[in-house]
């Protein structure tokens, strides 16, 4: 395959190019392998497609006074803020929010665990995108030993109680886990810190993820058999590609929903089972 380096492009070729379609024309000609071209521009029209049907959807949630919360957990480098940033960079930020608490004052800490998340979850109209959430305390404030057994216990039992609270009250709330590999971990981790823009995501819970990789598999497992409800499921997404598992998700939480002119969407909004699945004791996860 010819290295994408070696396509060259004349200043007079570029002038002329007005669409992806002409720039594919110019490429071919050249009798270059385009397949990654391909890829991307494919990605990119199927992003717009879908992001096209978000904004539809957020006008429809805004009208119809609806409040939505999604919530993105997965392991650390699993691709839970580039998701956020896809799907609210083209939505109108005065009917949407996006919530990633850092770790709780002293004043904080005195509170009921929940009542910092209330404040935050969603008012009539709007959509709120959580990054992480109080799902923190049921896999990382544990492994990390940043909560007692005693405070852990207590937020298993509440939880399903609460959520169940706010299903009843009339909030649609989505919870996604992003699964990814041991090995695509630490490649997303190394990469962060080869790349001086992304070195700030790198953190030293970060660096514990590999190392307490199997007692995150044993708190996840937990969480999910005794937070997956009917009424709050969890949705796994194999994450390992993350371009896929963007327009995946997207597709997930469209097909939730009942907004005005659906059936028009430019692409289908059905998630491909093998990448979207809900929460069963014997599917298989890439973070297992």
């Amino acid at each position: 395959m010819a290295d994408k380096k070696d396509i060259q492009i004349t200043k007079q070729e570029f002038e002329t190019i007005n669409s992806n379609e002409e720039l594919l024309e110019i490429i071919q000609k050249k009798e270059k392998n385009i397949d990654k071209v391909l890829e991307k521009l494919k990605y990119e029209d199927e992003l717009k497609k879908l992001q096209i049907e978000l904004v539809k959807l957020q006008k429809w949630v805004s009208k119809e006074k609806k409040r939505v919360v999604i919530i993105f957990e997965g392991r650390d480098a699993a691709g839970k803020g580039g998701n956020i940033r896809r799907f609210s960079e083209h939505l109108n930020p005065r009917s949407m929010n996006l919530v990633a608490l850092t770790k709780p004052t002293e004043k904080e800490k005195g509170q009921w665990y929940f009542q910092r998340y209330i404040k935050e979850l969603s008012n009539s109209g709007e959509i709120v995108f959580f990054d992480r959430s109080w799902y923190n305390r049921a896999v990382v404030e544990p492994v990390m030993s940043f909560c007692t057994d005693e405070q852990y216990s207590r937020f298993m039992l509440q939880v399903p109680e609460f959520e169940h609270m706010l299903y009843e009250d009339g909030v649609k709330i989505i919870k996604f886990w992003f699964s990814i590999s041991k090995e695509e971990q630490k490649a997303r981790f190394d990469s962060r810190l080869q790349t001086p823009l992304k070195r700030w995501k790198f953190s030293p819970v970060d660096q514990k993820g590999q190392e307490l990789w199997d007692k995150y598999t044993f708190y996840k497992e937990q969480m999910f058999s005794k937070t997956h409800t009917t009424y709050c499921p969890w949705i796994i997404v194999k994450a390992n590609d993350k371009k896929i598992a963007r327009l995946e998700t997207m597709r997930y939480v469209l097909s939730q929903f009942d907004y005005p002119d659906k059936d028009k969407a430019l692409t289908t909004l059905f998630p491909d089972p093998n990448i979207i699945m809900r929460y069963y004791r014997s599917a298989q996860q890439l973070d297992s």
